[in-house]
């Protein structure tokens, strides 16, 4: 499988390979299907991810990944969604669409010229190592979320820094989100991190997928 052949379809349930993986990881769906990842080692420490990249991915899989987000996240009755830029946008609007909402927020790393830069703060992804962001919050923006039950959404959470980040973002805004959403749950690194928080908030997912480790043959969940 070439690389810009993932993510465009599920397989069928019982059809996952078993380990050791070689170059791709079966993320399994509540219904038993089963999405390939390509595994992307960590430089030569021994260890690797499973990839999702969610704008690479077929319409039919973002969509199904949405459906499911909206469903973990419709028991709590969110009432406001806010979107991570720059691929957890693309899932807010489809989440928010799902849960009858007429908008979502959309949080920015691009400041327009009315914006505040008192509520603004430094931002790291993983993906996008020693690159520095800001993300922004649109002042006007401010009200749409005060005093109500606010999700906040990003594609992939994995080491928590651009979750944290936005957290923070919106504490200096007043709102505290209550739920976090994300497609996939990379690892379990982001765990420690939101439960140093002060009221950490619950975290829904589609699918999850393990940090990987080198064996012969190829890669085991550690």
């Amino acid at each position: 499988m070439q690389r810009h052949e993932f993510w465009q379809a599920f397989l069928p349930a019982g059809t996952a390979p078993a380990a050791p993986f070689t170059d791709r990881f079966p993320a399994t769906l509540p219904d038993g299907r089963i999405l390939m990842l390509p595994i992307r080692p960590l430089g030569d420490t021994g260890t690797a991810i499973a990839s999702l990249i969610l704008n690479q991915s077929a319409f039919e899989v973002e969509s199904a990944l949405a459906d499911l987000l909206a469903e973990r996240l419709r028991p709590a009755a969110p009432e406001v969604v806010v979107g991570l830029p720059t691929l957890g946008l693309s899932l807010a609007r489809l989440v928010a669409q799902r849960l009858g909402h007429s908008r979502f927020v959309a949080l920015g790393t691009s400041r327009k010229f009315w914006y505040d830069p008192a509520l603004s703060l430094p931002m790291q992804s993983i993906t996008s190592p020693g690159i520095d962001k800001r993300l922004f919050v649109d002042p006007h923006m401010v009200p749409l979320m005060t005093g109500r039950r606010v999700v906040l959404i990003d594609d992939v959470i994995s080491s928590a820094n651009s979750i944290s980040a936005a957290l923070d973002l919106l504490a200096l805004a007043g709102v505290v989100p209550t739920l976090v959403g994300t497609a996939m749950l990379q690892t379990d690194r982001w765990a420690a991190v939101l439960e140093k928080r002060n009221a950490p908030p619950l975290v829904e997912t589609a699918i999850t997928s393990p940090l990987l480790c080198a064996v012969p043959g190829g890669w085991v969940p550690a």
